[in-house]
């Protein structure tokens, strides 16, 4: 005659183990979103680095660093920045501001992005949910 299994619960994963795990979204960074404001502001008046950093007088280098987010800028830099591209320091966060929240035309006319950044809390969940 056999022995009875002792009665353990039986554990299955739903990932095998040492498989990765997905990376969460990275919501951007400020300094991200600032960067890119700039850039497509120089870009769209056809001006070079150098020319938008010697009216800001910043280097070069800084404000390349501040147009790809590596670098956090004052808000005294950042008024110096945005002035050069003939915006006040409002216009410049305010269009940042409209690329994070969502798509509203931006103040100075241009369209932002076309989805929201977040679901609306009364959006329906679709998502897995596991309960024990």
């Amino acid at each position: 005659m056999s022995t009875p299994a002792p009665n353990r619960p039986r554990v299955i994963p739903l990932r095998p183990a040492g498989a990765p795990q997905p990376a969460a979204p990275r919501e951007r960074l400020w300094r991200d979103l600032v960067g890119d404001v700039l850039r497509r502001e120089r870009l769209a008046q056809d001006r070079t680095l150098k020319d938008v950093a010697d009216a800001a007088r910043i280097s070069m280098p800084y404000l390349s660093e501040l147009e790809r987010g590596r670098k956090e800028a004052s808000s005294e830099v950042l008024a110096a920045a945005a002035h050069a591209l003939g915006l006040g320091l409002a216009d410049l966060l305010t269009l940042a501001q409209n690329e994070l929240s969502g798509p509203t035309p931006g103040r100075l006319g241009r369209t932002t992005r076309t989805t929201p950044a977040r679901p609306s809390p009364a959006a329906p969940y679709d998502g897995l949910c596991l309960a024990a």
